[in-house]
């Protein structure tokens, strides 16, 4: 038999202990192996086979809604004043005021006093008691079982205002944690909603090419995207036709506009600014960058961090215990002192103030904000334990080339006693016929000075020496140092010149014209502007450089950049070694690099994190963190970010046991009612959430 896998979108999902037992009864189906409920981004992937009709049963207890992950839900914002639960807490609210009217004109015993908060207690109750029963009659205890004694108890030792005013406040602090954990998944529905749902596409039919507008689920690989100025481009793809700025910092969290012409790849959910183009499909829909990132967010929302499994062990054992003390304060006092009203009324209390709903939200809510708002940012967290983790980071190992560096050579020094663009050009002429990337360099300063460019005639290449051609009617030598002192004589002043520039880790082409040596050029590639602004921003104790290239050119940029540490002349292998050492050495050690040549390091390093994700499939495979726009800078703020998300989680841990504290200590003295305790829980959670929300507010740099 083959077991199907299928995902799907939840609705109305309120709390983290609600999808804790939703998961429960999913898995409690005949027909299902397996079911994992994702909190944070509201989704359940189920193993087995099912109908949307058996999720939803499962759910009923708290109006959960479900959906095909594939199908594009336009979830409706319900206003809060529309919302049933909201509309009964107000009816139920009314009927509160109206009993202590009536309480005021004809005292607390009184039939009509007590029908009145009886009525509230039913309308705002009714949700409560449904699960509650529910759940006493399989002895499950979550916080509306928990509800539903101390409101019956309350009842039944006459506490009538008390139980009316406590159901309120409880339907109230449900509908704010809604609320709260709905602004908490906006990172990720924004997310989901950037690439348009339907786009205008151009089909061959025959000899004839045939606009039509079609869902993105419907496009094809190969049809032709048509994408016009102010439009958002709906597929991933290649361009085959026009030019354009497109503003990627949906992918990338970048706002400068990329230029795109002919033969540049485009992503799903970017914006095209100016020209209109057209953009040959590449990718489904499902296989696009975006629905990578997406997909990829919200399996790292659903991985529980380090602190998060603490909490669900603690509150496993944490519960019962409240409920045990509970009930010892309801039965050991009396038997000493008497009053048993007043002590089963405190044993109540006790029950609502212990109930563990602010414990368990703590750290979800803050891990689920912080990956979604590094996800706008640019930056894929892949998973709550990268993000603890790297707050804890004091090592980083970084790959050289296109990491710390450009990836591209450069000219930087032209050392002649002769005319600097004369060279240059004479140079390039011989150069241009050769693919070699210090060849390129050497062009590409050529046309950066607007120089004219001169052709060659009689190219010869020698290997492993350099070339020569004749330009204007001289012949033109370029190469190394050596194969030209072995044609011309090289004066002693000019070897130092030479030595000077390699132990800055320059690359030298030396040049002779006929039998005359005219000069040197120098070339390296270029260190970022941002790297030694980055090093110094990111607060580590131990920095270290891993590169294949020689040695004087590693510690020429080491020194540059401040680093503690540099290793030279490594192959990936010698990397992979060098990052073990530094674990056995130093403990846990991040590592930097562009995702392809560094996956061994990438892997073996506690924290793993690829420059340039965008498009790049071996960066989100390898990585565990990946830096979407290529942008050295997103690395402070990702680990400024993980050290502001342990804050606040160990803040809301600490929130939530002190208020409770605070609370069960007033059974001490007797002073604990029901009151107190509900704005102590409510209180302890709202306090939780808000708090973990300032994350949303985490830009880069701070």
């Amino acid at each position: 038999m083959t077991t199907s896998k299928q995902e799907y979108r939840l609705q109305n999902l309120s709390c983290a202990s609600c999808a804790a037992k939703f998961e429960k009864n999913v898995k409690a189906i005949p027909s299902v192996q397996d079911a994992q409920v994702n909190f944070g981004a509201s989704k359940i992937t189920v193993v087995g086979d099912i109908s949307v009709t058996q999720i939803e049963e499962a759910g009923a207890f708290d109006g959960i809604k479900v959906s095909q992950s594939q199908t594009r839900t336009l979830e409706k914002s319900t206003p809060f004043y529309q919302k049933k639960e909201n509309i009964l807490a107000g009816i139920s609210l009314l009927f509160v005021i109206l009993g202590y009217v009536m309480q005021s004109l004809r005292g607390e015993e009184d039939i009509m006093t007590i029908g009145l908060f009886v009525i509230a207690i039913i309308v705002g109750g009714v949700g409560i008691f449904k699960t509650g029963f529910r759940n006493l009659a399989r002895l499950e205890f979550d916080m509306k079982t928990l509800m539903t004694i101390a409101i019956i108890g309350a009842a039944i030792i006459g506490e009538w205002e008390e139980a009316a005013v406590v159901v309120f406040l409880f339907a109230v602090s449900e509908a704010l944690e809604a609320y709260s954990m709905d602004k908490a998944r906006q990172s990720i529905r924004q997310l989901m909603d950037i690439a348009p749902p339907t786009a205008t596409i151009k089909r061959a039919h025959g000899e004839h090419y045939h606009e039509m507008e079609l869902p993105t689920e419907e496009i094809q690989i190969d049809d032709i995207l048509i994408v016009k100025p102010g439009q958002k481009i709906a597929m991933d793809g290649i361009v085959v036709s026009g030019l354009s700025a497109v503003n990627q910092a949906a992918i990338t969290g970048e706002s400068i506009p990329v230029n795109k012409t002919i033969g540049d790849e485009v992503y799903a959910g970017t914006l095209n600014e100016e020209g209109a183009l057209e953009v040959r499909v590449t990718k489904h829909v499902e296989d696009t960058t975006i629905a990578k990132i997406v997909h990829l967010v919200e399996e790292a929302q659903a991985e529980k961090a380090p602190s998060q499994q603490f909490v669900d062990r603690f509150a496993k054992y944490y519960t019962p215990a409240i409920m045990l003390v509970a009930l010892l304060v309801a039965i050991v006092p009396p038997l000493f002192v008497g009053d048993w009203q007043h002590w089963i009324y405190q044993g109540l209390a006790v029950l609502v103030v212990g109930c563990p709903c602010a414990l368990v939200v703590s750290t979800p809510v803050a891990i689920v904000t912080a990956i979604g708002n590094a996800a706008r940012q640019g930056v894929l967290i892949k998973g709550g334990i990268h993000l603890e983790q790297l707050g804890h980071i004091d090592v980083i190992a970084f790959d050289k080339t296109g990491t710390l560096t450009e990836g591209q050579p450069a000219v930087t020094d032209i050392i002649t006693a002769l005319s600097e663009d004369e060279v240059l050009q004479q140079v390039a002429a011989v150069e241009k016929q050769s693919q070699h990337p210090l060849a390129k360099a050497i062009v590409k300063a050529l046309h950066e000075r607007e120089l004219l460019e001169l052709t060659p005639t009689d190219f010869q290449s020698v290997t492993g020496k350099g070339a020569y051609a004749v330009v204007e009617g001289q012949t033109i030598y370029v190469g190394s140092l050596k194969w030209i002192a072995s044609l011309v004589a090289v004066d002693d002043e000019m070897q130092e010149q030479v030595q000077l520039l390699q132990t800055q880790g320059k690359t030298v082409v030396a040049v002779a014209r006929n039998d005359q040596f005219i000069g040197v050029i120098g070339i390296a590639d270029q260190v970022r502007q941002e790297s030694k602004h980055v090093l110094q921003s990111l607060k580590v104790k131990h920095t270290v450089m891993l590169t294949g290239d020689a040695q004087p050119t590693a510690y020429a940029i080491a020194k540059s950049l401040n680093m503690t540490d540099v290793r030279a002349n490594l192959l990936p292998q010698d990397k992979l070694a060098a990052i073990k050492e530094l674990r056995t050495t130093f403990g846990a050690v991040a590592m930097v690099g562009d995702g392809v040549n560094d996956a061994p390091a990438l892997a073996t390093a506690n924290i793993g994190i690829a420059m340039g994700g965008a498009g790049t499939d071996a960066a989100l495979e390898t990585a565990d963190i990946a830096l979407m726009g290529d942008d050295l800078t997103k690395l402070p703020y990702t680990m400024a970010l993980s050290r502001k998300t342990l804050t606040i989680i160990k803040e809301n841990i600490t929130f939530a046991l002190i208020l409770k504290l605070i609370a069960l200590l007033l059974v001490i003295p007797g002073w604990l009612t029901l009151w107190i305790a509900i704005f102590a829980d409510m209180g302890a959670t709202l306090l939780v959430v808000f708090n973990s929300l300032r994350l949303m507010k985490a830009r880069n740099g701070e």
